[in-house]
């Protein structure tokens, strides 16, 4: 009776998780099958599971418009400088206060924590970047943001890891602090790298209050703000393609957006799938 009940309980399991996996998957599938349906068969069609002719037409559109293009680019520079900028703060930071012969650690370490427990708000946010002259600059989504307290903490944890003996075998070789931290630290800091980089490059592609904030010029949105514009306000007229006369209908436009905005992080998660766990983890463990 027990072997019964637990192959129905097991039974049952399987059919909520396949439910909640399909409805969680199907809006995904909509969006990607919508993005490829001709244009032709999807104003014919109030709803479309699986179209009769693909066509790429509304992304060759897409490709082919100035504001789309420029936002794009946008979110890429943001992505890439400001994951290198941000990476470069919370590792020097997280190793300087992972150190014992750090002076006033213990103060700095305060200050990080502070940093976690209480925000500083919308307004004075605002109020300090426009104080800093970066209001409608594209570095107001960078320099704000530089380290996160949290990501300081567990990468310090990761450096807390590595043998201080390393360090002093170094310097009797002759090395000083800087080459120590380029030719020992660094190498050995690769997983712990990869796994924030990760988190602070989706961060940056997906900035999009900040933006809408900071950012009073069109030019200079990232393709999170251009979408939401987009999807809310924006009409085929308001996309001029260099190529395209005639425009694709605006909600296979829309699809394909999302689709152009969401494909480049979900190709990097294998890449540094590798580096994921073992980066996040050890400094949570250690720290």
């Amino acid at each position: 009776m027990k072997y019964i009940g637990d192959r129905l309980f097991a039974l049952v399991n399987v059919i909520v998780l396949a439910v909640i996996a399909i409805v969680t998957f199907f809006p995904f599938y909509y969006v990607l099958v919508v993005s490829f349906t001709d244009p032709s068969e999807y104003i014919s069609k109030p709803f479309i599971l699986f179209p009769e002719h693909w066509s790429f037409r509304s992304y060759e559109y897409l490709l082919t418009t100035r504001s789309f293009l420029r936002a794009l680019s946008n979110s890429t520079f943001l992505a890439v400088a400001g994951t290198l900028c941000s990476l470069a703060v919370t590792a020097a930071l997280a190793y300087a206060v992972s150190r014992k012969r750090m002076r006033g650690r213990r103060k700095i370490m305060m200050m990080v924590l502070f940093t976690i427990l209480f925000g500083p708000g919308m307004i004075p946010s605002y109020m300090l970047v426009r104080d800093m002259g970066l209001i409608n600059s594209i570095w107001s989504l960078i320099i704000p943001a530089l380290a996160s307290g949290w990501n300081v903490i567990l990468m310090k944890g990761f450096f807390e890891s590595i043998p201080v003996e390393l360090e002093e075998s170094a310097a009797m070789d002759g090395c000083n602090d800087i080459s120590i931290w380029f030719r020992i630290i660094l190498p050995l800091s690769l997983p712990s790298l990869a796994a924030f980089g990760l988190f602070y490059a989706v961060g940056y592609w997906n900035q999009f209050f900040s933006a809408i904030l900071y950012l009073n010029d069109p030019e200079k949105w990232p393709i999170q703000v251009f979408l939401q514009n987009m999807l809310i306000t924006a009409t085929n007229s308001e996309l001029n393609s260099d190529v395209f006369a005639q425009p694709p209908p605006a909600e296979t436009m829309k699809m394909a957006a999302v689709i152009i905005a969401t494909v480049p992080i979900l190709l990097v998660y294998p890449f540094l799938q590798k580096h994921f766990a073992k980066g996040a983890m050890v400094g949570s463990v250690k720290g």
